[in-house]
């Protein structure tokens, strides 16, 4: 049996290089928040707020919330607390602190991009529970999986085809494709943390970590932080007209020639020892007579889905908004007795994105209204325009230095919270066209999520499966980020002209 991780342990000791293991000063383990994360999320806070003289441009009720805001964003990377729980706790001390009012405070929790968000994480369930997604990973495994190369190509096919209709890439990762990786490459007798890992598994798992990117990019609704950069975008005055429609035409070249050269790419630069699986199409057809013929609730899943896909396509000719959309299907769901109220009440990521999410948007909004994030970005503009370059280059600058910070932080959703409507402001200043502003920086932050262990929820399923040591990670992680630039550079540049971006 493993040891107990340190926050489960009865103490934590903290050895001090000196003289003797004898000396170490023990603590008891404190059973609410992690003392160091949130003593350092708290200083910085402080260090703010009261140390660093307030700019002459902002108020000092903006300058105390941007304050608040940074220890918000420091324990959402440190985890002195859940994600949720952290949140609440910021925004306690928004209230007390008499920085918002309550109903300012808590106004996000009413926008309708949050349940959005929350009713496609019941999608997820349904998918899940029904048997749908690993049915439908199956029959590309059976289609295409004779070879390592096709195998990954069909995982990689059938996350993006899923992918419109459930949002979070991290139960896609966890709850479909890391249990089909796991099960082909212990059939090929590929073992986690074992150099066997090389044989079939570290592949997999590479190429499908890397693909699920671009199956985040090429859809609004394909993850959660697509959905919150159009909504910061448009407190932002960046009107984006069917958002739907324009992202997918905007995201579908660039994105699905990326989605098509990554696994090659993989292949190459990190190639398995297998490089055919004949087993796998058996295994598959295996399964799926197991599975027997479409079941009733898959069938009602599949319709469901379909009807929900195209009513966001078509929801702004009919006068029907995506959250409803996607409130009547959940509806559909509930009736038909797919999904059971019980599901929705046990999805904790449901409920727990409601309150993080809900409180990033209100603060970021806030800070947005209150005149910080307008001041930082005419910083950052007037060190550009003192550069004298034209706004080509600038974005290009504003772009490299959005995606290479994302090293600072552990998800994407904080990004976005934490910089998002910066960046954008920055971009508007510096007179890059609004849309294509603020659809490269979403992408953008697509790209990312596969560039560390820790960038993305998707990142840490996939890395803790144990099949990739940590130096490939980062290696594949900076590489992968590098190519992907350049694809969805020589390939975007030119269709956002044709779309009339820029």
């Amino acid at each position: 049996m493993s040891n107990p991780p340190p926050d489960t342990a009865e103490a934590t000791v903290i050895a001090i290089p000196t003289h003797s293991r004898r000396r170490a000063i023990r603590f008891p383990n404190f059973p609410g928040a992690k003392p160091i994360p949130l003593a350092i999320s708290l200083i910085i806070g402080l260090l703010v707020c009261f140390a660093i003289p307030k700019p002459a441009e902002v108020t000092k009720q903006a300058w105390r919330l941007f304050a608040i805001f940074l220890t918000t964003i420091t324990g959402l990377i440190l985890g002195p607390l859940p994600v949720g729980a952290w949140a609440f706790v910021c925004l306690t001390i928004t209230v007390i602190t008499r920085t918002l009012t309550f109903d300012d405070a808590f106004k996000a929790f009413t926008n309708e991009v949050i349940w959005l968000i929350v009713v496609s994480f019941f999608f997820s369930r349904g998918f899940v529970k029904t048997g749908l997604g690993d049915r439908l990973a199956m029959y590309f495994v059976r289609w295409l999986g004779k070879s390592t190369l096709g195998l990954a190509y069909g995982l990689a096919i059938c996350e993006a085809i899923i992918s419109p209709a459930m949002p979070s890439t991290t139960a896609r990762a966890g709850g479909i494709f890391l249990p089909i990786i796991n099960s082909l490459a212990i059939a090929a007798e590929s073992k986690p943390k074992d150099a066997s890992s090389r044989k079939l598994g570290a592949f997999l798992i590479q190429s499908q970590f890397q693909s699920s990117s671009s199956s985040s990019a090429l859809f609004l609704t394909a993850a959660a932080q697509n959905m919150l950069c159009i909504k910061l975008a448009d407190s932002l005055g960046v009107k984006i007209k069917s958002p739907w429609v324009s992202w997918f035409k905007a995201a579908c070249f660039p994105a699905l020639a990326s989605l098509m050269l990554t696994p090659l790419i993989i292949y190459k630069i990190f190639p398995p020892e297998i490089k055919h699986t004949a087993d796998a199409p058996n295994m598959a057809k295996t399964k799926l007579e197991q599975m027997g013929p479409v079941k009733r609730n898959e069938w009602i899943m599949l319709g469901t889905m379909l009807v929900t896909v195209a009513l966001w396509i078509a929801g702004e000719s009919l006068d029907i908004k995506s959250v409803v959309a996607a409130m009547l299907g959940l509806s559909a769901l509930l009736i038909l007795g797919v999904l059971s109220w019980d599901d929705c009440l046990s999805e904790k990521s449901a409920w727990d994105t409601l309150a993080w999410f809900a409180v990033l948007i209100g603060m970021a909004g806030e800070l947005t209204t209150l005149g910080v994030v307008s001041w930082l970005s005419k910083c950052v503009a007037s060190l550009l325009k003192a550069l004298s370059v034209g706004w080509h280059l600038e974005i290009l600058i504003l772009q490299s230095v959005y995606f290479l910070i994302h090293y600072l932080f552990a998800g994407q959703t904080a990004h976005v919270g934490a910089l998002y409507s910066a960046f954008l402001q920055m971009h508007l200043t510096a007179k890059v066209p609004g849309t294509l502003s603020a659809l490269a920086l979403a992408f953008n932050t697509c790209l990312f999520g596969a560039l560390t262990h820790y960038s993305s929820g998707q990142a840490a399923v996939y890395y803790g499966a144990g099949y990739v040591k940590l130096l490939d990670v980062f290696k594949l992680g900076i590489l992968m980020a590098f190519i992907n630039i350049i694809i969805w550079g020589a390939i975007g540049s030119p269709w956002w002209k044709i779309l009339g971006l820029y």
